[in-house]
């Protein structure tokens, strides 16, 4: 009974800063009208009528189903948030303004395909999980939580349920609060029109994400033109990567070497310089690998690590390479 006790004190440690995180988390109002259900609702805001049980939860509602709202009723409909991460910033620190302690920096790392070794990438939007709070019933357990919120996937994130919450049992005391984050609680295309006629206000967030994880997907083809010696094609792929602005730190660098390169085999050291220098500013440690470089690549990098830059270091936006 001690050990028991001291785990639900434990876990009510961790939830108790719930509600820093959930009063950063976008949210929104919405009125039930006639003819409404639960299911129906989240079919509207999230495209799916199986997130009813994220409303229920939310909502501190007993039941599923449209029995349980009224007209009128006002109900709160949560979702993911979005952060840009800024110079300085770490998983550890982030974890504990999202989630309010450092030891669930793991959830953000796996959200968003990051690694313990390695501090978020600067200028990266990164997901936020809307950690959903669920107050156990009768004979809950750990394990209807998990199949209750992830469906499917339930037993694949039961650890995840575990470790978020530092549970060591998969049973839950009548009352217990268990914070279930949810990685994938986005807005259908209807859900962000329908709030933006009722607010007046567009919901943003995700797009920067986006389109920095298609960036990624081009990486390998950038790298594979220089490899095989397709240095124009390298360089219009490299900058047309860089028109599209937003990138990350690390895509940034990865994108000014491969174009030093490029321009030093097209015979334009002036512009591999630059390319470089771009480089260097933003990783200033950056280095080339000396046995699998050419002696002419590695003379253009160590003049751009030798002249000063015409630019502020780390901008927030890049450009296409003059």
């Amino acid at each position: 009974m001690r050990l028991v006790a001291r785990a639900l004190v434990a876990a009510a440690a961790l939830v108790c800063a719930w509600p820093a995180a959930r009063a950063s988390a976008s949210q929104h109002v919405h009125v039930v009208r006639p003819g409404e259900t639960l299911a129906s609702i989240a079919q509207v805001y999230y495209g799916d009528p199986r997130r009813e049980s994220v409303l229920v939860a939310e909502n501190g509602l007993t039941t599923q189903g449209g029995a349980a709202i009224v007209v009128g009723m006002r109900l709160i409909v949560p979702w993911v948030t979005h952060h840009v991460v800024q110079e300085g910033e770490t998983w550890s620190e982030l974890a504990d303004r999202f989630f309010g302690d450092s030891r669930r920096a793991f959830l953000l790392i796996e959200a968003n395909d990051g690694t313990a070794g390695d501090q978020p990438d600067v200028g990266s939007e990164l997901v936020v999980p809307y950690p959903l709070r669920h107050v156990s019933g009768q004979n809950d357990t750990l394990r209807r939580v998990s199949q209750l919120y992830y469906g499917d996937d339930g037993m694949a994130h039961l650890r995840t349920l575990r470790r978020f919450n530092n549970l060591r049992s998969l049973r839950l005391a009548r009352g217990q609060v268990v914070l279930a984050p949810l990685v994938d609680l986005v807005l259908s295309e209807d859900g962000r029109r329908l709030i933006q006629e009722q607010t007046g206000r567009a919901v943003t967030g995700g797009e920067m994400r986006e389109l920095q994880q298609q960036i990624e997907e081009q990486l390998p083809h950038l790298r594979e033109h220089v490899r095989r010696g397709r240095f124009a094609e390298a360089v219009a792929l490299g900058n047309r990567l860089l028109g599209a602005g937003r990138l990350t730190g690390n895509q940034v660098v990865t994108i000014q070497r491969e174009l030093g390169t490029a321009y030093v085999a097209l015979r334009r050291e002036d512009l591999a310089v630059a390319a470089f220098r771009e480089a260097i500013d933003r990783q200033p440690d950056l280095e080339l690998d000396v046995a699998r470089t050419s002696p002419t690549v590695l003379r253009a990098f160590e003049r751009a690590k030798r002249e000063p830059s015409e630019r502020p270091p780390a901008a927030e936006d890049a450009g296409p390479a003059d």
